[in-house]
C-alpha cells in the first residue's frame, strides 16, 4: 500500500488511484481501485471462505461493542481510538476456539475463555497501573450482580501519577454483563444467547478525593439494575479506574485525558 507525503490531497480516485484515511492512523493512503463486485462477494462460490469471515467479523464486532455500549457513560474520556478494534480481535480470539460449529457460525463464548478479556486497559497509552497503584480488594456477590472495590487509607503523592493541574480525583467501579453470542441461521446473523442481560450495566464514583491530603479508606459498590437472575451465558466485567479534576470555586472540570480504566477481573 502507498503512502502519500506530498501537499496534494484529493477526495475519490485519480488514474485507477484512490486516497483514503485511516481511523488512528496519521497521513494519507492510497491503493489502487478495483477488486471484485458486491455481487461476486455475496454469491460467488469462490467467495465462500470470504463470507465465512466476514460473517464471524460481524458477529465479533458486535460483542466487542457490546462492551462499550455498556460502559458509553465513561468510554470517552478513558479510552484510545484504537479500542474497537482491539475489542473485536479478542472477541475473534474467542471465535476461534469454537471447534463445534461450521465456520462463518462459530460461536463467541465469551463465558468459557473470560481470562481473555480480564485485564485489558481500555487507553494502550494510559494503563491503570502506571497511574494508580494504592492496594485494593475486588468482591463480588453470589448473585453476580454486585461487586465492591474496597481501597484501605493511602496517601495519593505517592500512589497515583496525576497530570498536571489535576486537584482532585474520584475512583471508578463498573460492571456490565456480556453475553455470549450465537449464530442463528433464521437471521444469518450473530445474535445474543441473553439480550436482557446482555450491555446491562452500572458505574458508581467515590467522592471528589483531594490530591494533596490523605485518602480516607474508600468503598465503592455498583449493583446492576433491576435485580437480574444471571445465567451461565453471561459474563460480568469489574471494571475500575481513576478520573481526574480540577477545581476551580465549587466546580470540578473533568480532565480530557490522563484517566485510565481497566477490566480488572470478569465473573
Amino acid at each position: 500500500m502507498a503512502k502519500q507525503t506530498g501537499l496534494l490531497r484529493y477526495s475519490g480516485s485519480m488514474g485507477g488511484v484512490r486516497h483514503f484515511k485511516i481511523k488512528g492512523l496519521q497521513g494519507d493512503f492510497a491503493g489502487l481501485v478495483g477488486g471484485p463486485t458486491a455481487e461476486q462477494i455475496y454469491n460467488d462460490s469462490a467467495f465462500e471462505r470470504t463470507r465465512e469471515n466476514m460473517s464471524e467479523f460481524g458477529g465479533c464486532a458486535s460483542a466487542g461493542k457490546a462492551v462499550r455500549v455498556g460502559l458509553s457513560q465513561i468510554i470517552k474520556q478513558m479510552s484510545d481510538s484504537r479500542l474497537t478494534g482491539r475489542l473485536t480481535a479478542i472477541m475473534k480470539q474467542i471465535n476461534l476456539e469454537d471447534t463445534a460449529n461450521p465456520r462463518g457460525q462459530r460461536s463467541i463464548e465469551i463465558s468459557a475463555y473470560q481470562n481473555l478479556i480480564a485485564g485489558i486497559n481500555f487507553n494502550i497509552n494510559v494503563s491503570l497501573s502506571g497511574i494508580f497503584n494504592a492496594p485494593y480488594t475486588l468482591t463480588n456477590n453470589t448473585a453476580r450482580d454486585s461487586a465492591t472495590f474496597t481501597v484501605p487509607a493511602f496517601n495519593p503523592a505517592s500512589l497515583v501519577n496525576a497530570p498536571a493541574g489535576a486537584t482532585h480525583f474520584r475512583l471508578v467501579n463498573a460492571i456490565v454483563g456480556i453475553s455470549d453470542w450465537v449464530y442463528n441461521p433464521a437471521t444469518s446473523s450473530y445474535e445474543p444467547t441473553d439480550p436482557t442481560l446482555n450491555s446491562l450495566s452500572d458505574i458508581s464514583y467515590s467522592a471528589y478525593l483531594p490530591l494533596n491530603a490523605t485518602t480516607p479508606a474508600t468503598t465503592v459498590t455498583t449493583n446492576l439494575p433491576g435485580t437480574p437472575t444471571m445465567t451461565a451465558t453471561v459474563s460480568v466485567l469489574n471494571c475500575i479506574g481513576i478520573e481526574f479534576y480540577q477545581q476551580v470555586g465549587g466546580n470540578y472540570y473533568l480532565f480530557a485525558q490522563g484517566n485510565a480504566l481497566r477490566c480488572d477481573t470478569v465473573f
